[in-house]
C-alpha cells in the first residue's frame, strides 16, 4: 500500500507541474524530490543524480515513484535499494503524448519539435539560440543553432489539460520560439494519465517496477538501445 510515509516521487523538475496535478488528482501528498532538468544534457550526470537521491532516502522508504522516463540511459546500471516505479517509455515527452492504457515507447513523430508548460524563458528556446550565440559569436552560434533544428518542420504544443497552453502570453512565447526554427506551430492531444496512474499505484503494461535490489538494465527496461 501507498503511503506518505512509505513513497517518494523522483521527478524531473520539468515535470513538476504535471506531478502536483497528478497529486491533487488522485488525492496523493507523497514527498517529490526534485533532479534538475540540466543534467538531461548529459544522461550520466542524471544517472548520478538518481543514484544520489536514492542513496539519500530515509529507511522507512519503500517505494520510488519516477516521474520521468528512460531518458537516454540515466537509469541503465542503477540497482535499486527500494522498490522503483519507472513509465516504460523513452522520455518525458512520451509520458504527457499519452492518451489511453496502449502502452507506447515512443510516441513522438519525427521532425517535430514538442512543447510544454516548462519549455519557456531559460528552457525556451529563443533562450538556447542566445545563450550560443554568447558563447561562440552571434555569426558562428546562430549557424550551430540552426544546424541543431534543421530537420523539424513542426512545433507541437502538448495540451495535457494540466495546464493553460491556450493563454495568450504562452502561445506568443510558443510562436516566437516556432519561428525561430523555422516551423509551423500547432497543438497535439496530450494527458496527464500516466502521472495519475503512477501516484494512484495503477501499474499495468506502461510501467515497470523494480524491486529492492535489482539492477536495471536498459534494453530489458526500454527496448530503445
Amino acid at each position: 500500500m501507498l503511503t506518505k510515509d512509505n513513497t517518494v516521487i523522483l521527478a524531473c523538475s520539468s515535470m513538476l507541474l504535471h506531478v502536483d496535478a497528478a497529486q491533487k488528482k488522485m488525492g496523493t501528498a507523497f514527498d517529490v524530490i526534485e533532479l534538475d532538468r540540466d543534467n538531461h544534457v548529459y544522461p550520466e550526470k542524471m544517472k548520478a543524480c538518481i543514484q544520489k537521491a536514492l542513496g539519500e532516502l530515509p529507511f522507512s522508504t519503500e517505494n520510488v515513484l519516477a516521474a520521468m522516463g528512460y531518458c537516454g540511459g540515466s537509469w541503465d546500471g542503477i540497482e535499486t535499494v527500494r522498490r522503483v516505479v519507472i513509465p516504460h517509455m523513452d522520455d518525458c515527452i512520451t509520458i504527457l503524448l499519452h492518451t489511453d492504457d496502449t502502452p507506447h515507447l515512443n510516441l513522438k513523430e519525427k521532425g517535430h519539435m514538442y512543447l510544454r508548460d516548462s519549455d519557456v524563458g531559460q528552457y525556451g528556446i529563443k533562450s538556447m539560440k542566445d545563450s550560443m550565440c554568447k558563447q561562440y559569436g552571434m555569426e558562428f552560434g546562430t549557424s550551430i543553432f540552426g544546424s541543431f533544428f534543421q530537420n523539424y518542420s513542426n512545433a507541437d504544443i502538448i495540451d495535457t489539460g494540466a495546464y493553460d497552453c491556450y493563454s495568450e502570453a504562452f502561445a506568443a512565447e510558443a510562436q516566437e520560439n516556432a519561428d525561430l526554427i523555422r516551423c509551423a506551430l500547432d497543438y497535439v492531444q496530450g494527458s496527464n494519465l500516466i502521472l495519475e496512474k503512477l501516484v494512484s499505484g495503477r501499474w499495468d503494461e506502461q510501467f515497470k517496477v523494480f524491486e529492492k535490489g535489482t539492477v536495471i538494465n536498459g534494453r530489458e527496461f526500454c527496448e530503445i538501445l
